[in-house]
């Protein structure tokens, strides 16, 4: 199986599957020196973990790192650097059932007919959202190495089943997302989402939303176009997280409605830097930074496994038939994905920063 590894200098590999002995990643050209231990990472860990609260999957795993290679007295040696965690709270019983009778929404029949049935269905497998735990650990350690910079990144619910938050200052995300389930930085509206997750759960169905994320403090010129621009590879990165459908920056889809004299931002000096009035393109131009905070929003799909029953077919038999999923699932998997696509996001800015020759 290819694929499973992101980057050119901070390079990252995932492994592990959902039902598996352990879901981890490798991260390979940290440089040494960099002051990490596993408390840093098991604090982003611990924002992703499951059976936290009453709008998560009752599935109860401790998730603790355990940090393999790469680390030594409290800093990076400058060796590849393992971590991983042991999947405890593994029921697989009822995947046996449903083994050729793929989930409508998942990518049962997709990786069925890739990997010619050999692949692990247990859980999803490989293409469970629990892989995201190491894109969590490896994101850990690219938020310690950007905070040598100054850069920082954060994420935020801003729609939940078509309940859309107002805007934020960045204070209010710092100072609210962790105080509510849904992570939320506009207090007003989190109960309104609680709600209607809770309502999905009891209907059988699930509910999607949009996340928001921030990197501020990018120094300009970061991006390799053509093909490796800043966006791009933002964009790739966040869509290799399961479930998100949609990546845009600044104003995104907006923009197809503006006018170019609305849309353009205009340049100007502040503090003898060069700014921009507004941020409509998300910081980036011709897919390279431009020194305004890099913006972008991912959108989230419902959690395709519902206890409602569906139709499919049975890839065995060649016939249509029914099924009614069942076991522990997330009625919204917005909350958990925040931290997880801030972990993206640091992923990609670490790698072109060292691209770029800013951090050694």
């Amino acid at each position: 199986m290819s694929g499973n590894t992101i980057g050119k200098l901070f390079r990252v590999t995932s492994f592990g599957e959902s039902h598996g002995r352990c879901v981890g990643v490798v991260v390979d050209g940290c440089p040494p020196g960099l002051k990490i231990s596993e408390k840093h990472i098991q604090k982003e860990l611990d924002r992703r973990r499951p059976g936290q609260s009453r709008v998560s999957t009752s599935r109860k795993e401790r998730d603790k790192v355990e940090i393999l290679s790469g680390i030594f007295n409290g800093f990076t040696t400058g060796a590849p650097i393992c971590m991983m965690i042991w999947n405890q709270d593994v029921d697989s019983s009822g995947y046996e059932k449903i083994r050729f009778t793929p989930r409508p929404g998942h990518a049962d029949y997709s990786a069925f007919v890739k990997y010619r049935g050999f692949n692990d269905y247990r859980g999803g497998g490989r293409f469970s959202g629990r892989i995201t735990a190491g894109f969590v650990m490896a994101g850990a350690v690219a938020k310690r190495l950007l905070n040598r910079s100054g850069i920082n990144v954060l994420a935020h619910t801003i729609e939940i089943a078509g309940i859309k938050a107002k805007p934020k200052s960045i204070d209010e995300i710092r100072r609210n997302v962790e105080k509510n389930p849904v992570r939320c930085a506009d207090l007003g509206v989190v109960e309104k989402m609680v709600e209607a997750i809770e309502r999905a759960r009891e209907e059988g169905d699930s509910v999607g939303g949009i996340i928001e994320a921030i990197a501020l403090n990018v120094p300009p010129g970061l991006g390799e176009p053509v093909f490796d621009t800043l966006d791009g590879d933002l964009a790739k990165a966040l869509l290799a997280i399961p479930g998100v459908k949609g990546v845009e920056f600044g104003s995104g889809f907006r923009v197809a409605k503006m006018k170019g004299s609305e849309n353009n931002d205009e340049f100007i000096i502040s503090k003898n830097r060069i700014l921009t009035k507004t941020n409509n393109s998300g910081g980036i131009l011709g897919g390279i930074s431009i020194g305004m905070p890099i913006l972008c929003r991912v959108a989230v799909k419902p959690t395709p496994s519902i206890s409602k029953i569906q139709k499919t077919v049975d890839v065995k038999e060649m016939k249509e038939t029914e099924l009614k999923i069942e076991g522990r699932h997330d009625p919204c998997i917005v909350p958990r994905a925040v931290p997880v696509v801030e972990a993206m996001v640091a992923i990609v800015l670490a790698d072109h920063l060292m691209r770029a020759g800013i951090l050694s």
